[in-house]
């Protein structure tokens, strides 16, 4: 049975994903990671912050959404995990701000890891196998079930996303064109009324007959 296969071919199809990162936070700073998600999407993430090289210094960590919701914070966060389920389909940010007064000397910056992961790849299947008593062909099935039911959710969305930028289009292709029929026939009015007014106006000149 080629199942460990075509696991591992899924996963390369990027259903679920995991991608670490680090980056230099400089004092006084903030920087934030952005990401468009699906609704009901499990995401974990896992950061490492490194030691600020003056007193006084901290780094905090906040997650919201695209509406300011806060979903996870923290003050001076060194290390540490996070882990949430998404409401809608929305943009959702992880900034990391420094705080604090260095003084009037350079410090280092400081050094921000950070791992996230979510759809299939956020579960813990090792915890499902020992709460269910699962056997190792049977976990594999389950990720399997679980990838192939993310495929059909992104499937699905990416055809909703399609029938709703077709009717967008056509939407405002018929937009466009009452536009165009109620503008030519402003200007045929307007010709129009420019006609019989220059008419009216030479016969008053009796310029013509």
């Amino acid at each position: 049975m080629r199942l460990p296969g075509l696991v591992a071919l899924m996963l390369a199809l990027g259903v679920g994903s995991c991608h670490g990162l680090s980056f230099h936070l400089p004092p006084q700073t903030r920087k934030c990671l952005k990401e468009e998600l699906h609704r009901d999407v499990m995401v974990t993430g896992e950061y490492e912050v490194s030691e600020a090289a003056a007193p006084g210094v901290r780094t905090d960590l906040r997650v919201t959404d695209s509406s300011g919701h806060t979903l996870y914070s923290k003050e001076d966060s060194k290390k540490g995990k996070f882990a949430f389920t998404t409401d809608n389909y929305e943009i959702y940010e992880i900034c990391f701000e420094s705080h604090g007064q260095p003084g009037n000397f350079r410090i280092p910056d400081q050094l921000v890891s950070l791992n996230i992961k979510h759809g299939v790849e956020a579960r813990n299947y090792d915890d499902i196998a020992k709460a269910e008593k699962l056997k190792p062909l049977e976990v594999d099935l389950r990720r399997l079930e679980d990838l192939s039911e993310s495929i059909v959710k992104d499937f699905a969305f990416m055809k909703q996303r399609e029938e709703e930028m077709r009717d967008t289009n056509e939407s405002t292709s018929a937009r466009v064109f009452c536009f165009s029929i109620f503008s030519m026939l402003c200007l045929v009015g307007l010709a129009t009324w420019q006609v019989f007014y220059l008419r009216r106006f030479f016969k008053a000149k009796k310029l013509i007959e």
